[in-house]
């Protein structure tokens, strides 16, 4: 694709004018030449590029001088990374009485809906309409792996979204669609954006280089993360479309390009902080916000410690007695000091820390599972189980991979409450070491509490995976405050529609709670949760 820095179009208008000396060239004596032309903007795709760069910051919010890191605490914090167990609340607010609790405090679950649609889906709307009058199909097909991917997320928590008629007319004042079929949506368009960058990559191309956060412009890489992410929708809807989620997993793994495969393929924001300059949110929360405003989850730090993970010290700090103690969510209290002083870890995050959004050992754990289902991703679940730990260790720079795969005693901890008197005990006894002799849903368990480890601190997609499987265990809330309509060993199934959507698309919200089969609260399953 041609491209031309903006220096360059400057020099090449001034050289134009020096040249020049008919008197019959009227319309280039009045035009611009300091100006770029809208050609111009099309070599170098900067009116799409500026959409490209807002949809990536806007899958995980960030400081970036639209949005603050209080935007995602509301947006992800105080909802998804609770309820994946990497999280507790240490948030003052109502003392305890909140999300954390199963009590869906007003604005405190929206931004989960409102910002995909501000970040995500309307920067989307426009750079559609620019590529399609520059001729640009491939900007399209780029962009829209960046919108399947923050998309699935609001799809995932709310359960019904407006999705397949957006940016119509009535743009968010339009009906909300069955989470069945926005996911047969997000595969169609994989699968379009699959197949067009995949012979440009192969070609060597490269697109939005100057504007692309995550690769760069490298088109291989975009491919392979799309179809690893393709392979992570077909597993989520295992139990709701198993012919489904199996066609999508195989067409993934046998696509030319592949899946990512080691920490060079992997979706990193802007690694190294070349371009952006942000800190990662959790670390504003944990240190900065009030003293701190969470710290890490009881059943992240229990399974971790139980199992001797080498890991754990790359995620975590230790308390004042020298080990490792996390928060259960539901605490009630007045006094949060002592949950967030030496007696409790924080998260081992630096101002350096980058945001993620694929790991490469994801990647095989979705294949291992595969595998277990009977799936052709081109290897035994055993070995894809084997790789992911491994792989987990070399992203996290951790060391003794070969005995912990070996470990066939160590079992999750239990937690004991460093503060009070909220210890709780493990129901889970599932071993690290593979077996090929032990039952499906034993090996299934295995593959989901490794992946759940790997994965973090992604909690959508740590949320989600624990109500599609039921892994890992993790531990209830200590209170439930949800008035009975969320389970307590259930745990929350999805977020509430937001209050602004009752006041501004009434009759919207009542399609999204008939396309969820049940009523708008926290207890209700969504289309993929069927196990």
């Amino acid at each position: 694709m041609k491209r031309l820095s903006y220096n360059k179009l400057i020099l090449l208008g001034v050289a134009t004018v020096a040249a020049t000396a008919c008197t019959d060239k009227f319309e280039e004596y009045n035009t611009n030449k300091w100006q770029v032309t809208e050609e111009e903007m099309a070599w170098d795709n900067q009116k799409t590029g500026s959409f490209f760069a807002q949809m990536e910051r806007g899958v995980t919010l960030i400081k970036d001088g639209t949005n603050e890191y209080s935007d995602y605490q509301v947006e992800q914090g105080l909802t998804a990374d609770l309820y994946s167990g990497y999280v507790g609340a240490t948030i003052a607010a109502r003392n305890g009485t909140h999300t954390g609790a199963y009590y869906f405090v007003q604005g405190w679950y929206d931004q989960t809906f409102t910002k995909r649609f501000t970040q995500v889906m309307a920067p989307f709307g426009q750079l559609k309409k620019v590529a399609e009058e520059q001729n640009l199909p491939e900007v399209t097909a780029l962009a829209t792996i960046v919108k399947v991917m923050a998309m699935h997320r609001a799809a995932d928590a709310y359960g019904s979204i407006p999705y397949l008629n957006y940016g119509s007319a009535s743009a968010l004042n339009s009906n909300y669609d069955k989470l069945e079929d926005i996911y047969t949506s997000f595969f169609k368009e994989l699968d379009a954006s699959i197949d067009l960058l995949t012979t440009l990559a192969n070609s060597g191309a490269t697109l939005m280089s100057n504007y692309d956060y995550v690769y760069g412009g490298n088109l291989t890489n975009w491919v392979k993360l799309a179809n690893t992410l393709r392979l992570r929708l077909a597993l989520r809807v295992a139990y709701a479309n198993p012919s489904l989620a199996q066609q999508e997993a195989e067409k993934s793994v046998n696509n030319v390009i592949g899946l990512i495969e080691n920490k060079a393929d992997r979706a990193v924001l802007d690694e190294g902080h070349t371009s952006l300059n942000y800190y990662h949110p959790l670390y504003e929360i944990a240190y900065n916000f009030n003293g701190g405003d969470c710290r890490p989850g009881a059943s992240i730090i229990a399974f971790m410690a139980g199992y001797n993970d080498p890991r754990i010290g790359k995620y975590f700090t230790q308390t004042g007695a020298g080990d490792y103690a996390g928060v259960r969510n539901g605490v009630y209290t007045s006094t949060w000091n002592d949950y967030r002083g030496d007696k409790v870890s924080n998260f081992n995050i630096t101002t350096a820390s980058a945001v993620t959004w694929f790991t490469a050992a994801e990647s095989y754990f979705l294949r291992a599972e595969g595998a277990l289902r009977g799936w052709n991703m081109g290897g035994d679940a055993k070995t894809f189980y084997e790789k992911g730990v491994t792989m987990s260790f070399e992203e996290n720079g951790a060391s003794g991979v070969a005995a912990y795969l070996a470990d066939e005693t160590s079992l999750p901890g239990d937690y004991t409450d460093p503060v009070a008197s909220n210890s709780c005990s493990n129901t889970s006894k599932v071993t690290i070491k593979y077996d090929e002799t032990a039952d499906f849903e034993t090996n299934l368990e295995r593959i989901i509490t490794q992946k759940w480890i790997a994965i973090y601190p992604d909690g959508p997609e740590g949320w989600s995976e624990f109500r599609r499987t039921g892994y890992p265990k993790l531990f209830p809330v200590v209170n439930n405050a949800s008035d009975g309509t969320v389970s307590t060993d259930k745990q929350v199934r999805r977020i509430p529609f937001p209050v602004a959507e009752y006041n501004n698309d009434a009759a919207g919200v009542q399609t999204g709670i008939a396309a969820l089969g049940g009523a708008d609260n926290g207890g209700t399953k969504v289309w993929w949760d069927k196990k």
